[in-house]
């Protein structure tokens, strides 16, 4: 059980970066500068043959005919629920405890969003609180978020009956019952974000789907609506991935796979060193909970959540020691200033608001040594000791 006055004796903690960049790109750096030498030497800036190569590989890895690059995660879930024809009038419901884009590229389709609750253990939007909305009101899609890298439980949702869009921006490489993220949905959505596992040198999202149709319209609104160069069928965006990203991108997919790998054998060991050191618990009330791992998927730890007692506190002297946290997320989407039109107030996701005092996210990527997680670890035991 965690005590509640901590000591900060003992030798000095090593520093631990929550993300270093330069440990990957010192592993493929001969590789990148060569291709984006040969973006440079073709010309092709936008869209091309790199991005082309990049896509053929992403359908392929995630299971799909069709994978379809674009210009940010924000874009892709943008495009995900705008080719399906979810707009004005449309209600889309997804979970209050994401990253805000989540929300916001449902507002700029038009529709409307509703959010329910969470599953406390996933952190994953709750599909049986989903089910209360739908006998409710007519809801036009779904859009759960397979948060910090597990899938949320995708069969539950595929009962329900309205037409599903993933936000996979965090799951590249996650499965659910066999089935990559990104071939579950109607649509799905992914974010290459520096710090997301399969990472751009910049902004760069995916957009993935098994429909041509889909597909088509995809590839139509992320160039302006244009089917014909100049002739505009819809009011579209420009949301194209550049050359450079898709170079860089079809490079780091061909390493995704071990880097996952490494980043389970990393949660594994988080996990053995925390019981180790009798620090865990059912609740916080106890000591820190672990991340729960859904054994009907593959977990890809794009984050290692904990729930910490006096988490803020607990942050406070890791960042002494500069050892890197993040919080993920400290206030739910349905708590945001600038979302208060859509009606939501403080208890009407208890679970949601509940995690978003408790989570802490711990340093976690391919490269991080054994020693570091260890130093992260004998930091948080000196913490509670």
């Amino acid at each position: 059980m965690v005590q509640t006055a901590p000591s900060y004796a003992g030798h000095a903690l090593q520093p631990v970066p929550m993300l270093d960049f330069s440990r990957e790109y010192a592993a493929i750096r001969t590789e990148v500068l060569a291709a984006i030498t040969e973006v440079c030497d073709t010309q092709k800036f936008i869209l091309g043959p790199a991005v082309e190569c990049f896509e053929k590989a992403a359908a392929l890895a995630c299971g799909v005919p069709y994978a379809l690059g674009c210009a940010s995660g924000t874009d892709a879930i943008w495009l995900a629920i705008a080719a399906l024809r979810i707009g004005p009038g449309d209600k889309v419901v997804t979970t209050p405890f994401s990253f805000f884009a989540s929300v916001s590229a449902i507002l700029r389709t038009g529709a409307t969003p509703l959010m329910a609750d969470i599953d406390e253990r996933t952190f994953n939007l709750s599909a049986d609180a989903v089910a209360a909305i739908t006998t409710k009101e007519k809801i036009a899609a779904i859009m759960p978020v397979h948060l910090y890298g597990q899938c949320a439980e995708w069969d539950k949702f595929q009962a329900l009956g309205p037409k599903l869009v993933e936000d996979a921006a965090q799951a590249f490489g996650a499965t659910w019952l066999g089935k990559p993220a990104g071939s579950l949905g109607d649509t799905a959505a992914f974010s290459f974000y520096p710090t997301k596992n399969l990472s751009a040198y910049g902004e760069a999202g995916l957009v993935t789907t098994a429909s041509d149709e889909t597909a088509e319209r995809v590839t139509m609104l992320r160039s302006h609506g244009m089917r014909r160069r100049y002739y505009h069928d819809e009011i579209g965006w420009n949301a194209r991935m550049d050359g450079f990203q898709g170079a860089v991108l079809d490079i780091k997919l061909r390493r995704l796979a071990v880097g996952n790998e490494r980043r389970r054998k990393i949660a594994l060991l988080y996990n053995k060193l925390f019981t180790a050191n009798h620090l865990t618990g059912e609740t916080t009330a106890d000591g820190i909970v672990l991340p729960y791992i859904d054994p009907r998927g593959t977990h890809i730890f794009h984050q290692y959540v904990i729930r910490a007692p006096r988490r803020d506190a607990l942050r406070e002297f890791l960042g002494s020691h500069k050892i890197g946290s993040e919080i993920y997320y400290p206030l739910p989407l349905h708590l945001q200033e600038s979302l208060k039109f859509l009606g939501y107030k403080q208890g009407d996701f208890p679970v949601a608001e509940r995690a978003a005092q408790e989570v802490l996210a711990l340093p976690i990527y391919p490269e991080l040594r054994d020693d570091e997680a260890e130093t992260v670890v004998e930091a948080v035991r000196r913490f509670y000791a």
